[in-house]
């Protein structure tokens, strides 16, 4: 089956389906049975690998008990499913007490092993949708058709999940939880992870930063005379993340699953909370940051206890960049994607925060982005920042990304695709001064050194976007360029309408 074949029939079941409303609802659905598919499919590994393992979900209450089970007569389907599902499957799994054949309460999943734990976790914010059991197997029975033993069919489905993923930037403020893949692996490229490194995203939504630096490390290990074991040991532990809003911290799992990690290190709950800023264990440093904060939001005044009070700001992004240059490792390098407003900004807290990035660590880069990367979810103006912690910064780059030929702007169809950025690596490597073609004496790549940024009060809009200037004219000039403009509208709609009625064989009189 291909990959939009497949997505197709997922999304043609579930619309049958009274009990799933809209694109949130068909994605909330999909990704818990394909968390629960791959779960079952890491432990079965484990079996293989290790004599003495033990999985942690009971017997019964398996993937391959109840969803894929080895005679077909066994399956179950219409009501027996949903009662299935619904007052036992999720009852268990979130390790409550379901009533045995005994008529007695009794709690089957009380392991506290920390894949149990995830489990639990996981299934306490998911919900079976389903209202109808025969349209519900049908589901299973196509995410069973997948064979993660098959390696290409492996890759094959983590693109299908990738393009269910993508539907989140229709599905109304679900979209700011996807970061356009584009930017990921531009980002994981050039802050460029090691073996061994800890690479961190703090508010990794669907995971797209932590999927890219997996790639990446991936690629490294194939390359060393690692074991497979080790190899695996070394992924496992390299990526954590954490994310404070359900549905994209079980995609996130779910995504992680898919490829490849037994058991995703990825927090549910607050990151601006998890510690102290002056606090922070060594535990909780990171020799690589990728991000995308959120902003746009107000800062809770829990949050904001959590910060020193000269950094304590009401915009979300600055804390989460406050919180970024403290966990980042000494040698550690971050991407970082920020709107403009941190740029601008001057502030206190957002003044204090800057001046605290440029003297804890080295600003190298900042790339701008047009403003519509992010449609359709917002059109707010975003950057890369680019920076490491070696020595404090003494120049930046700045580089403006212009939008490719043919593009006024990227939308849902004619999306920002890794090839469009390949401009800035060839910059990148080899860096130069790039004047305006638009604007005389205004730049498109330039460096600044750290006292001109200072001397410009530390307000980073250089190498900006030119701005178009509306021309005000006197009341009467005004009045006299609105007529002829209506004038030539209104001939060219004449001429128009002659055509059509010329090519229908209507005269003009019946017009």
């Amino acid at each position: 089956m291909t990959l939009t074949a497949m997505i197709k029939q997922l999304e043609d079941i579930m619309r049958a389906d009274t009990g799933i409303d809209g694109t949130a609802q068909r994605l909330s659905q999909i990704v818990w049975l394909l968390f629960l598919k791959a779960f079952d499919y890491n432990e079965r590994l484990n079996e293989l690998q290790q004599e003495d393992y033990t999985p942690v979900v009971p017997e019964g209450y398996r993937w391959c008990d109840w969803a894929d089970p080895e005679l077909k007569k066994d399956q179950l389907t219409d009501e027996a499913l949903v009662d299935f599902v619904n007052n036992k499957l999720f009852p268990v799994l979130r390790g409550e007490p379901i009533t045995n054949a005994l008529g007695e309460r009794e709690v089957l999943f009380a392991s506290e092993e920390p894949r149990a734990q995830l489990i639990k976790g996981f299934m306490d914010r998911s919900h079976n949708y389903s209202a109808n059991g025969i349209q519900l197997r049908k589901v299973i029975n196509v995410i069973n058709e997948v064979d993660f033993e098959d390696v290409e069919e492996t890759h094959e489905f983590n693109d299908v999940y990738e393009t269910l993923l993508k539907s989140l930037q229709s599905a109304g403020r679900a979209g700011e939880f996807y970061t356009p893949r584009a930017i990921t692996s531009f980002a994981v490229r050039h802050v460029d992870p090691h073996i061994d490194d800890v690479v961190a995203d703090y508010a990794c939504g669907t995971g797209g930063f932590l999927v890219d630096a997996l790639k990446h490390l991936e690629v490294q290990l194939r390359e060393s005379d690692r074991d497979p074991i080790e190899q695996q040991e070394i992924i496992q532990r390299s990526l954590v993340g954490g994310e404070f809003k359900p549905l994209p911290y079980m995609l996130c799992v779910t995504n992680l699953l898919l490829h490849g990690i037994k058991d995703p290190q990825i927090r549910f709950g607050d990151s601006l909370t998890e510690a102290r800023l002056m606090d922070i264990p060594d535990a909780k440093f990171a020799d690589c940051i990728v991000m995308n904060p959120p902003y746009g939001g107000v800062a809770t005044d829990t949050d904001k206890d959590y910060f020193p009070s000269h950094l304590r700001s009401s915009e979300t992004a600055d804390l989460f960049m406050a919180m970024i240059i403290a966990r980042l490792r000494e040698d550690g390098r971050a991407a970082v994607v920020l709107p403009d407003g941190f740029l601008f900004g001057t502030d206190g807290p957002k003044l204090e925060i800057k001046r605290q990035l440029l003297r804890e660590c080295n600003l190298h880069t900042i790339i701008r982005l047009p403003e519509s990367v992010f449609a359709p979810y917002t059109s707010i103006t975003t950057n890369i920042l680019f920076f490491d912690k070696t020595q404090s910064t003494r120049e930046t780059w700045f580089y403006r990304f212009d939008k490719p030929e043919g593009y006024k702007h990227f939308s849902k169809t004619k999306p920002l695709l890794s090839k469009h950025m390949e401009v800035i690596d060839e910059w990148w490597e080899n860096r130069v001064a790039i004047p305006d073609p638009e604007v005389s004496g205004a730049w498109k790549a330039q460096k600044y050194s750290v006292e001109e940024l200072e001397a410009n009060g530390f307000n980073f809009d250089l190498c900006g976007y030119p701005h178009e200037e509306e021309e005000i004219l006197p009341p009467d000039e005004l009045i006299a360029d609105y007529r002829t403009k209506r004038a030539g509208l209104d001939q060219r709609i004449d001429e128009q309408l002659d055509a059509i009625c010329k090519i229908l064989g209507i005269g003009v009189d019946a017009q």
